[in-house]
């Protein structure tokens, strides 16, 4: 790596919106810049609360200047005008980064707790848990929502660490797999 990355990560919300900003000094030294949440819910309409949104993403990336953001991708409910409007505060979220050059990856809670904790059924209390252990930190944040942001930017410091490609670049199937990795292939 030849020169430090500053990652903000983002737990998407419309009640409550959760970010952390870590700066990678080297494979396994992280500190955090920045770390936090936007309470929504004082704000008289969904609409408002998207333009907070964009305002705070874009206040952070204009003071901590982060290299990339990584975000939560929402979870399947089963209450469709809650999952809607989850997916316009995620969708400002990443609009306000990718307006300002930054590449954005999208990680699934089960990946970021599979990434945390070695378990991707683990307890926010976990995640919580084993980030404090990892980082050093004296104190957690109250809310769990800036735990989160905080284990997705960590999340995106992991997957950035593995040999697996992230994103689109996965096989189809093994035949495709074998194709583009003839090397690993053994023959007996």
């Amino acid at each position: 790596m030849d020169k430090n990355k500053k990652i903000i990560g983002i737990d998407p919300g419309t009640v409550v919106m959760g970010y952390a900003v870590i700066e990678v000094l080297g494979k396994n030294d992280l500190e955090i810049h920045s770390i936090g949440v936007v309470r929504l819910n004082k704000y008289p309409d969904a609409y408002t609360k998207l333009k907070v949104i964009y305002e705070k993403i874009t206040f952070l990336v204009d003071t901590y200047e982060p290299d990339e953001m990584a975000i939560e991708a929402p979870f399947f409910g089963k209450n469709v005008q809650s999952m809607l409007k989850l997916g316009r505060a995620q969708g400002v979220a990443i609009a306000a980064g990718m307006m300002h050059g930054m590449n954005v990856q999208e990680y699934a809670p089960r990946k970021i707790k599979q990434s945390i904790t070695g378990n991707g059924n683990a307890s926010k209390e976990q995640i919580s848990a084993m980030l404090k252990h990892m980082l050093k930190i004296d104190a957690m944040p109250k809310y769990f929502d800036a735990t989160d942001a905080l284990g997705v930017a960590v999340c995106h410091h992991l997957q950035l660490q593995s040999p697996l490609p992230i994103g689109g670049n996965k096989a189809k199937n093994w035949k495709a797999f074998l194709a583009a990795n003839p090397d690993r292939l053994k023959k007996k």
